[in-house]
């Protein structure tokens, strides 16, 4: 049994290693400033050494070897033409999707890891923050691996024309977003919430007197007509979806990190203290935001971004110090921080 390990090991090495290797090498990734990589063509490693540094970097960074040798697959909310598959494709466009009727299950697909990552709405500019999964990364032993923002702009899709609408379909997020919309143009109109905004299209399509609250790629992947765009309540409707995992990335250089605290005992002073902590390392807070423990009334706790790595000097000794002065912390994630999309489609 040794014995055939080590041939289907060694020709792995040989085979897909070294050739993905030498193909990385002749490319102009970011990724060659880090590991053994940066000895590639250095005269003074020999040959053999330089192979066992991209072997050791390749392992090292499994994410790039995942997606050359093996089709990531990602669960999101469906179905076709969810706001999610667009912040998946902007993660990895090559990857297959896998889409669930409800963000339940996309959770439950990371932790049974029927999927290599899940994408999930965390936080919208408009309406604020996604519950289920807040608490999932409180709940459940997964984490953020990375974040997506995309720019919302929602449509009014239909078969019809707008004097034929009896009911009004849509995500009860984008309805909200669009809550000034549908009272000034259909105040007497029934509303019925869906699992997502492209289940609200893909129902749209089989009845003339409904209308959908979509996006434009609902309209063409569902053969939509579109009655009127860019209807959300505020032009700068952003969501923020996070990349749900089970293992914290390495550092980039240009990270975040996520945080919940239960400060436990109320005493005055207590979130001057904590706050304390991050000023004294020159950590910059992003995000700060309280939410029902479920374990009492008045009983909060405190989801925390802040800019850096958890592996950073400054951050690793204020979370060792804020372990000492709180009930409990729970790092939920260290990542690559995400660049705002501000392109309109």
């Amino acid at each position: 049994m040794l014995h055939i390990t080590c041939i289907a090991c060694i020709s792995f090495y040989f085979c897909v290693l070294i050739p993905v290797s030498k193909s990385i090498a002749t490319t102009s990734s970011p990724y060659l400033v880090h590991s053994g990589m940066k000895y590639a063509g250095n005269p003074n490693i020999d040959s053999a050494t330089a192979s066992h540094l991209y072997f050791v970097y390749i392992y090292k960074n499994y994410m790039i070897i995942h997606s050359l040798v093996k089709v990531m697959i990602i669960g999101l909310l469906g179905p076709e033409g969810t706001y999610s598959e667009k912040a998946a494709r902007e993660l990895n466009v090559k990857a297959r999707f896998k889409f669930f009727d409800d963000l339940e299950d996309v959770i439950e697909s990371v932790l049974t890891r029927e999927v290599d990552c899940g994408v999930a709405p965390i936080e919208n500019s408009l309406e604020g923050s996604i519950g289920i999964t807040m608490d999932a990364l409180k709940e459940y032993n997964i984490c953020i691996i990375g974040e997506v923002i995309v720019p919302i702009r929602h449509c009014l899709l239909s078969k019809g024309h707008m004097e034929d609408i009896k009911v009004i379909l849509s995500h009860s997020q984008a309805l909200a977003q669009c809550r000034k919309f549908i009272r000034g143009h259909f105040k007497d109109i029934k509303i019925q919430t869906t699992g997502s905004t492209s289940h609200a299209a893909k129902l749209t399509s089989e009845f003339p007197g409904m209308a959908a609250i979509a996006s434009r790629e609902s309209a063409q992947k569902y053969g939509l007509d579109i009655l009127a765009d860019n209807i959300q309540d505020y032009k700068e409707n952003y969501t923020r979806f996070v990349v749900l995992g089970n293992n914290i990335p390495e550092a980039t250089g240009h990270d975040k990190t996520s945080i919940i605290i239960h400060l436990g005992h109320d005493r005055s002073g207590a979130l001057y203290d904590l706050l304390g902590e991050f000023a004294s390392g020159n950590i910059n807070l992003t995000k700060i935001e309280s939410r029902p423990s479920k374990m009492g009334l008045g009983d909060y706790l405190f989801y925390i971004d802040m800019e850096g790595h958890r592996s950073d000097r400054n951050i690793s000794v204020a979370l060792n110090n804020i372990e000492k002065i709180v009930d409990w912390v729970k790092i939920i994630g260290s990542y690559p921080s995400a660049i705002k999309n501000t392109k309109q489609n």
